[in-house]
């Protein structure tokens, strides 16, 4: 099933960027920890107001950004 409803844009919050269920941390913010190497249960125990789901939100709002047609001007 797909998390993507926890993912949040409002434009009068982080500038319009990608959050997570509306709270003050962009998909962004959990995909740089990820990348720096935390693991799902550090990030839930330092930001205890996140949810597992909230991590499978980022990750999946991530996969599906990077699946865009290239075109090719001639």
């Amino acid at each position: 099933m797909s998390e993507l409803h926890r993912v949040t844009i409002d434009p009068d919050m982080c500038g319009g960027r990608p959050c997570i269920r509306g709270l003050r941390i962009r998909v962004r913010d959990v995909l740089e920890l990820l990348a720096a190497g935390a693991s799902r249960e550090e990030i839930l125990e330092d930001y205890p107001y996140l949810e597992a789901a909230d991590i499978t939100a980022a990750l999946e709002y991530a996969a599906r950004q990077s699946d865009h047609s290239v075109l090719s001007v001639a």
